[in-house]
């Protein structure tokens, strides 16, 4: 009789396990809420961020990752979000991406977030880091409950739109640029860029002008405010301009050195201390006003595709900005600071900043802060406030501006503060950048009206 109990107890402890192995299994019906989360875009571009800065991406390099990156991720998503437009045909030479199965579900910011990490990773050197975010996030959408088949689905379509943008990243002749010749210092002239201290380092990026633009339609599209005229003459307009550098880093406020500090932004400085020296890597400026795009999408409570199309209109903005000041840079050609200084002025003055190795005019840092400023701007509003702690990992405090565009003031206030930049050379930045990105979120305009 107990052999009996224990028999039909172990039967039916069987046939129960067997049932509920042939049960259908309950996939969750709201996962495409749940994936609808912005902060798998800030992840993203967060780790794209300190990748690039721990690979030592240039600047203008820098910014090409990243609207490579994020084109990719509003792509695969938007044809999940009928209001929005696909970039092809707005961006240069951009084909259609490929499409989603007809009939087919698919969870969009799944595949978004996919073409994203795929294509930063084959753009970036430690392709380890974008993995290890991949294996987290990805976990994340997992847990979601969704099904296995729109799951896949959606890595796979991710993954297609990634190659699409790769592809296309292949044709804007940034792999002929890196073996163009290089750029001759012409030391006979005295108005001349030359390399500037410790590092005496070659011109950086030459040939930027040639990398096909996101948006304009060439480097030279939008003409730049010429620098001042050249003269060692004391008491010319240009002697006073380079005496007024000097000036004001012999008498910075502690609040002004501050400033430069802040957003100096230089992806690799040379710290040189006796006989030895060490190397200082930091957010480039490009990679520091994404990072403020993520804090105004947040403030603003942007949901995922609203982040992407902001994101896009940013980078986009930015990448343009660089190539139209590297354009000019290269045509005008001009001194910096510290040797005109050194030469005419003070031969031991030395700038608050490291001067970064490439011509003065206009400046770069100043021309795509106003574009991301105006982008912003143009997508959330004039007097928006926001904090940005973007330093703080750097030891140094949040800032808190009152809006996008005093943020950029500021930024070509920095320059000048910084020891690095006339005080021409930021005002004609600050003001080609506003229409670079003024022009830039006119042709983008994503959202169906």
């Amino acid at each position: 009789m107990i052999m009996m109990k224990k028999y039909t107890l172990l039967l039916t402890t069987l046939l129960a396990v067997i049932s509920a192995c042939q049960a259908p299994t309950t996939y969750s019906t709201d996962f495409q809420q749940k994936a609808n989360n912005p902060e798998y875009l800030h992840a993203g571009i967060r780790r794209t961020v300190d990748i690039i800065r721990y690979d030592i991406f240039a600047p203008p390099i820098a910014s090409r990752i990243l609207a490579y990156s994020t084109i990719a991720g509003y792509e695969a998503m938007v044809p999940g979000f009928p209001e929005y437009r696909t970039l092809s045909g707005l961006l240069n030479d951009l084909p259609e991406a490929p499409q989603p199965e007809p009939g087919k579900e698919y969870c969009f910011p799944l595949a978004g977030v996919n073409a994203m990490l795929i294509t930063s990773k084959a753009l970036v050197f430690s392709e380890g880091e974008v993995e290890d975010l991949k294996e987290d996030i990805f976990d994340q959408f997992k847990a979601m409950n969704m099904p296995p088949e729109v799951y896949e689905r959606s890595m796979k379509y991710g993954e297609m739109v990634a190659q699409h943008v790769i592809t296309w990243s292949k044709k804007d002749n940034y792999a002929q640029t890196r073996s163009a010749p290089k750029f001759t210092i012409e030391t006979k002239y005295p108005e001349r860029w030359r390399p500037t201290p410790p590092m005496y380092a070659d011109a950086l990026e030459p040939h930027w002008d040639k990398i096909r633009p996101w948006v304009l339609d060439s480097a030279s599209q939008f003409k730049c405010e010429p620098p001042v005229e050249f003269s060692t003459k004391k008491g010319s307009p240009f002697y006073k301009q380079a005496y007024e550098v000097y000036n004001i880093v012999n008498t910075l406020s502690p609040q002004d050195s501050a400033t430069a500090w802040y957003w100096d932004d230089n992806p690799f400085a040379m710290e040189v201390s006796g006989h030895l020296s060490f190397a200082r890597k930091k957010i480039s400026p490009g990679g520091h006003w994404m990072l403020i795009t993520s804090t105004a999408c947040r403030d603003q409570k942007a949901d995922i595709m609203r982040s992407a199309e902001t994101y896009v209109r940013v980078a986009c903005a930015i990448t343009d900005a660089f190539i139209s000041s590297w354009h000019e840079k290269y045509v005008s050609n001009l001194i910096r600071p510290e040797s005109y200084i050194n030469q005419y002025i003070d031969p031991n003055w030395v700038p608050l900043i490291q001067t970064p190795p490439f011509p003065e005019h206009t400046s770069g840092h100043s021309t795509v802060s106003a574009a991301a400023a105006t982008a912003l701007t143009l997508s959330f509003g004039e007097q928006v406030a926001f904090t940005d702690s973007t330093e703080v990992e750097f030891g140094i405090p949040p800032r808190t501006f009152s809006s996008f565009k005093a943020a950029a003031e500021e930024v070509g206030m920095s320059r000048l503060y910084g020891g690095i930049h006339y005080r021409q050379g930021n005002v004609a930045g600050l003001k080609n950048g506003d229409q670079i990105g003024t022009y830039v979120c006119e042709q983008l305009q994503l959202k169906k009206k």
